[in-house]
């Protein structure tokens, strides 16, 4: 791997110019850091001078920006933070992970049971892009439907076992689908998804109707990719989750896109920029065979019926 230590200065501001190196482990752990802090009511002053650092390189930790993460730093922050265990397992898993110029996630491990990282990344978005082939995404699952999932799943080694705190979770993400200005939800789904029969009738009923009901706010797209629709890359690609960050004023200090590929064992999240135009390329190609939102609704309406609604 040829990594170029060349750096950028953009507004007064350092880039590191290591496009090989994934950045996305160092940015949830800067946020995190910063939310802990800031919990506290602690300033980063007051919190760099405690742990004997520059109040600039607690930013740059806190931005992502630092490369050179040290393990006695963390433990030294969660300390004044009084960071739970969990926390600090996570923050000190994170800090190892930055050093890497890749990384998977296993869904058994660290992180991922509590679903810490993707929901981070979510709550974070401006926008979010998600193409599903099999089940709907978290954001528009109903309990029951979510209900109906867990019980499928407790079948998988290592799954969690508690079916309200998946509930509430996914009660607590889909919070953002309220906060129309600040946030945008764009779904694509394939046919099949509305013939997957999770759950029951009624369940499948209430579900096809939520889907209807979100789909009219003015902040969220969902379409529907029929079987009878021509080649796309769909087809190939396989789900995923484009996650967009909001703007900054100071461009410099813009969080860069993730995709989030979901598999059986472990989840990728990708944020190098070739791999994230290929998904983008991906989502452009899938949403020019799917069907208007009105087409989309009417689909909808007609598969619920099936189910009783």
């Amino acid at each position: 791997m040829t990594v170029s230590n060349a750096n950028e200065r953009v507004g007064g501001i350092t880039l590191s110019t290591e496009s090989n190196i994934t950045t996305l482990p160092r940015r949830v752990l800067g946020q995190r850091l910063r939310e802990l802090r800031e919990e506290r009511k602690m300033s980063r002053a007051r919190a760099a001078q405690a742990c004997e650092m520059g109040s600039q390189t607690l930013w740059r930790l806190e931005s992502g920006r630092n490369s050179e993460i040290k393990k006695m730093v963390i433990n030294a922050l969660c300390d004044l933070y009084r960071a739970s265990d969990t926390d600090r397992r996570v923050l000190l898993w994170l800090a190892q992970e930055s050093r890497k110029d890749g990384w998977w996630q296993s869904y058994t491990d660290a992180i991922a049971p509590d679903f810490e990282m993707f929901f981070g990344l979510e709550q974070s978005a401006s926008r979010v892009i998600s193409w599903q082939s099999t089940l709907l995404p978290g954001l528009l699952q109903t309990p029951g439907y979510r209900r109906a999932m867990w019980e499928i799943s407790t079948a998988q080694p290592g799954r969690p076992l508690d079916a309200d705190r998946e509930v509430d979770l996914i009660a607590k993400r889909q919070e953002r689908i309220h906060d129309s200005e600040n946030f945008t939800l764009e779904v694509l789904l394939s046919e099949s998804v509305l013939r997957h029969r999770v759950g029951s009738d009624e369940v499948m009923a209430d579900q096809l109707k939520r889907l209807i009901e979100v789909g009219n706010r003015p902040n969220v797209s969902i379409r529907i990719v029929p079987f009878n629709a021509p080649n796309h890359l769909g087809l190939t690609t396989k789900d995923f989750v484009y996650i967009e960050f909001p703007a900054h004023p100071n461009p410099a200090l813009k969080e860069p896109p993730v995709v989030y590929v979901e598999g059986f064992t472990g989840a990728l999240y990708l944020d190098k920029g070739d791999e994230v135009e290929q998904y983008l390329a991906a989502y452009a190609d899938i949403h020019r065979v799917a069907l208007s939102e009105h087409d989309t609704r009417s689909h909808i309406m007609a598969v619920a019926k099936e189910y009783g609604a």
